[in-house]
């Protein structure tokens, strides 16, 4: 969990858990603001339980629950006074921080302490969306009978983009960066891994890391699409060599309840806290100043998301190149109908959008490929072109994920992607160890 700063008394983030409060204190906020009404998830921690866990650790707290829709601007007025009796730096929260920092951007206007024209701007900068404020502060004004004036910041929409590929796991990893800022996302990044004699390395993250020096680039964002199962994932390896935030699809929790019966972890922490920020369906970020939105894209697994960064999406293994298909959906948590809904989706983005993909399996022995158009996987993706109705895909998808046997590492990379990239920590000997369940998955190759 990495803070966003706003100004130098007011912070914001997403969901927060009381376990972080001795973190946060020790960081320097004074207070917690919470947004949210309870009872909005199942595993939403109630404000009370919020409220003594910041006690505990001399931090004060307050409770100001909010949604879309009852925001206005009492709230924002009371909102502000909250912040402004701080006696010093206020974390506030919803579940994603969007909600807080509308509040903070309607109050900051309504007062005259910022121009709603600059507000956008100010906003971008800090990887927010005034766009929630910015309407509010309209129908306000038209309500008053004025015209709220808006300066739009300049974005780009067409990130570089730089492929990666790994052929002892045909994965491609990704260095997305915006050509204006130089900051960029690194997505789905490899960790080496040799099953056979269980040695472990870092040759391609720091292939990465010597790139993105090279380019002169600052990395925002660590990325990944889901937990992989076919290699282990470099999120936590770079974010230790960079300081950037890693960030991951929110319904990871729901596979490492899943997984972690598997292992026979009790104790596992199962919320995700692995990560920086847990991305919803929906929720906007920035690299640099190029606008990016995140897609909930399941059915491969239980927690696939698509990155759509400007004009490009990172769909994974949702999607191959169209010579390759689709991909399997027999996993655990995998569903070929949740599969077909989840690329139609990413096929009713603008047909010029372009698709990189995660995996490419080189077909016949070609070289390596990953970068396709919507366009060009509506006309020419084998399965997509031959199976038109749900019906036809589920059944074609179904039969042939039977055929295909478990991937290789599945049992050695969920134990380590379902924990963020981090290795199991050293025994009594110093000595790291993977855990192989037995009979747990079907699909063995006796072949």
């Amino acid at each position: 969990m990495i803070p966003i700063r706003i100004t130098d008394s007011f912070f914001i983030t997403g969901q927060i858990r009381a376990a972080d409060m001795p973190q946060l204190a020790a960081m320097g906020f004074v207070a917690i603001l919470n947004n949210r009404p309870d009872g909005e998830e199942a595993d939403q921690p109630d404000h009370e339980t919020m409220r003594q866990a910041a006690a505990a650790v001399g931090m004060g707290y307050l409770w100001l629950p909010v949604t879309g829709s009852t925001i206005n601007g009492e709230v924002a007025e009371t909102f502000r006074s909250m912040l402004d009796a701080a006696s010093g730096p206020v974390l506030a929260h919803c579940r994603s921080g969007a909600r807080s920092f509308t509040l903070w951007a309607i109050g900051e206007v309504l007062v005259g302490r910022m121009n709603s024209e600059d507000l956008a701007g100010f906003a971008l900068a800090r990887g927010c969306d005034a766009s929630a404020a910015l309407n509010w502060l309209s129908h306000d004004a038209q309500a008053r009978g004025q015209t709220l004036l808006r300066k739009e910041p300049q974005m780009s929409s067409k990130p570089e983009v730089t492929g990666f590929f790994d052929p002892r796991t045909w994965s491609v990893q990704y260095v997305v960066a915006d050509p204006a800022t130089k900051d960029c996302a690194i997505i789905d990044p490899v960790y080496d891994y040799d099953e056979k004699s269980g040695q472990t390395g870092t040759q391609h993250a720091d292939e990465i890391l010597r790139f993105v020096s090279d380019k002169g680039y600052r990395v925002q964002w660590i990325l990944d699409t889901h937990p992989h199962a076919d290699h282990f994932s470099a999120a936590h390896y770079l974010k230790e060599k960079t300081g950037a935030p890693t960030a991951i699809g929110e319904k990871v929790v729901e596979v490492q309840k899943l997984w972690k019966g598997f292992y026979n972890w009790p104790d596992f922490p199962e919320d995700g806290r692995q990560w920086d920020r847990l991305f919803a369906d929906g929720d906007t970020f920035m690299v640099g100043t190029i606008p990016a939105r995140v897609m909930f894209s399941p059915g491969h697994t239980l927690a696939s998301i698509t990155y759509v960064i400007g004009d490009a999406a990172f769909v994974h293994d949702t999607l191959f190149q169209p010579d390759s298909g689709t991909a399997r959906a027999d996993f655990p948590g995998g569903n070929a109908k949740v599969l077909w809904d989840s690329i139609q989706a990413i096929l009713a983005l603008p047909d010029e959008t372009r698709i990189f993909t995660g995996h490419d399996y080189q077909p016949g022995g070609r070289e390596p490929q990953w970068e396709s158009t919507v366009a060009e996987q509506k006309a020419g993706n084998i399965h997509i072109a031959k199976y038109r109705t749900e019906a036809e895909f589920v059944t074609a998808r179904d039969a042939r994920d039977a055929t295909l046997p478990m991937p290789k590492l599945i049992l050695h990379a969920l134990q380590v992607n379902m924990n963020g990239g981090r290795l199991p920590e050293p025994e009594s000997n110093g000595r790291r160890y993977i855990k192989l369940p037995l009979d747990v998955l079907t699909g063995a190759d006796w072949g």
